[in-house]
């Protein structure tokens, strides 16, 4: 192989060294990192901050209050009162509908908020601000095991594959692990926009009760869902932990013979 393709000692060196670290920090998530986590996931599953029966407590209060109703004054030459009093002709409303003038639907409009800058959801927030460093971690260190295993499958041969099959289902497992994760995290930043295009929407539209329901309603979706990323992550440790100490001797030693004949 070294008459084919020549390699730097120094590199090769180098890389053999990566390799021995991976090789450490894989089999030492696989053994303590893994069961640790999903024992501490387990008992934050168990915490009251997700345990809360009532989701009104989660409710945040949105400080814009209705305003006054305004009175239209733009009665010029007596068209405007026309308008008003043949808006239910069923023959001339989509006539008037047609030609009327956009400022005489648009919502309010907004310049600056009463109270200030609208504050998020504090509670999801906090919520959040735990479960994220959770999700962040899960994706690093399966990414780590990943590369473990990969490095771990022997190069190509016909016949004796199946603790090379056994190698590729894992890294497979691994590699669905880390996109569930990721997509964990996308989610979150949905939450946000949805919440935040809503709010602009009673903002402009204060009187319209439906938009400020439909917040609450988000929020309780949220921490809903929280709760099942939470449970997911901790099942994903799990299944993980589980799978590769069921399968260690093929991941490790995929063939009796040339095991050592690595990528």
């Amino acid at each position: 192989m070294n008459s084919l393709l020549k390699v730097d000692n120094e590199l090769k060196t180098k890389v053999d060294a990566f390799r021995e670290r991976i090789t450490g920090e894989a089999e030492e998530l696989v053994a303590s990192f893994f069961p640790n986590k999903l024992l501490e996931l387990d008992h934050f599953l168990k915490d009251p901050g997700l345990n809360i029966c009532e989701l009104k407590e989660i409710h945040s209060e949105i400080n814009l209050t209705v305003p006054d109703p305004i009175i239209l004054s733009n009665l010029h030459d007596g068209l405007e009162l026309l308008r008003l009093l043949l808006w239910s002709s069923p023959v001339v409303k989509p006539l008037l509908f047609i030609f009327s003038s956009p400022s005489t639907v648009a919502g309010t409009k907004v310049f600056v908020m009463p109270g200030g800058m609208m504050k998020s959801n504090a509670k999801l927030v906090d919520l959040i601000e735990k479960v994220k460093p959770e999700i962040r971690t899960l994706i690093e260190k399966c990414n780590t095991v990943k590369m473990w295993v990969q490095l771990l499958i022997p190069r190509i041969e016909d016949g004796n594959n199946f603790g090379v099959s056994i190698q590729e289902e894992t890294v497979a497992e691994l590699r669905t692990v880390e996109g569930e994760a990721a997509s964990y995290l996308d989610q979150i930043s949905r939450y946000y926009i949805t919440r935040a295009k809503l709010v602009s929407k009673i903002a402009k539209y204060p009187h319209v009760e439906d938009y400020r329901r439909t917040v609450t309603e988000i929020d309780e979706k949220e921490y809903i869902s929280l709760k099942i990323i939470v449970s997911e992550l901790r099942n994903q440790y799990v299944t993980l932990h589980d799978m590769i100490l069921k399968n260690i001797d093929k991941i490790k030693k995929p063939r009796s013979s040339n095991a050592e004949a690595l990528y």
